[in-house]
């Protein structure tokens, strides 16, 4: 994959080196915690004893690791797909009369606080509809190719462009006009809300693709089968054999591995979001 003509993102609110959330204080901490405090006008308890509101500027949030980490290169890389999104999806929806509100890349380590309650790197990489963002342990890249068996950057960059999916819905207000249906006792199952919402950010990642090679010339040879190869192992019937050795489509949350490439698949072949609508669609 190419990354050489992507900007990196600046929405990132880098939280590794964080301990769930909370400050991890050590020899002079405690003084560095209370001067922080004391120059951006936050109470020096509020650092203390939890964490800073997550709509705090980034000069007003807890001190982070100082020193190169083994994951800086992981995170630039996110931030170069993170800011090619915002390249590729603001004039897409521009053209439509929308103002794109880009998604912050969060990156954390373990567990973080969310807008809808407490992260854990055990879900994976997720989206946040409260508080627009997309929350990543980076050390997620690594399970993608050993646990998964999805290798290569552009498998990395279709995981990040899934969530990133979750904000353009959320911008559009398809998570609100489907609030109803999403959180009925309808929403999973192997046509329901869940899966649906699932498989459209994956056809708007397969979007994104289209027009970030067409601007950025971001594609290269087996790029395309890597991405097809993380859509399909992080299928539900897929994930399902692996644990429980047998499949429960009641159960659905995503979309099996063979929609999930399909529905990648539909957005790359055009770059149309509007052959995204899987809510309308008869058959996914």
């Amino acid at each position: 994959m190419r990354l050489d003509d992507l900007r990196e993102t600046s929405n990132v609110d880098d939280r590794r080196g964080l301990s769930g959330g909370h400050i991890a204080l050590g020899g002079g901490g405690l003084l560095v915690v209370i001067v922080v405090a004391l120059l951006f006008g936050v109470d020096p308890s509020q650092l203390l004893n939890g964490t800073v509101p997550t709509n705090a500027p980034p000069s007003e949030q807890a001190q982070q690791q100082t020193g190169p980490r083994q994951d800086d290169a992981a995170l630039e890389f996110a931030r170069k797909i993170v800011g090619s999104t915002e390249d590729v999806w603001t004039p897409i929806l521009a053209a439509r009369g929308i103002q794109y509100e880009p998604a912050t890349l969060t990156p954390y380590d373990s567990e973080t606080p969310t807008g809808g309650g407490e992260g854990s790197a055990s879900a994976g990489p997720f989206y946040c509809a409260q508080d627009h963002r997309v929350y990543i342990d980076l050390s997620f890249f690594d399970e993608l190719k050993t646990r998964f068996g999805a290798p290569g950057d552009f498998a990395r960059a279709y995981v990040i462009a899934h969530e990133v999916g979750h904000n353009v819905q959320n911008v559009l207000g398809t998570m609100d006009r489907e609030s109803g249906a999403l959180h009925s006792d309808a929403a999973q199952g192997p046509t329901g809300a869940s899966v649906r919402l699932e498989l459209q950010a994956d056809c708007y990642a397969g979007v994104w693709a289209r027009h970030a090679d067409q601007q950025f010339h971001i594609l290269e040879k087996g790029d395309v089968e890597q991405g097809l190869g993380a859509a399909s192992a992080v299928g539900d019937d897929t994930l399902q054999k692996e644990t429980r050795g047998y499949v429960v489509p009641d159960s659905f949350t995503h979309g099996t591995s063979e929609q999930r490439v399909r529905w990648f698949k539909r957005g790359l072949a055009r770059g149309d979001m509007d052959d995204c609508d899987t809510f309308s669609a008869d058959q996914l």
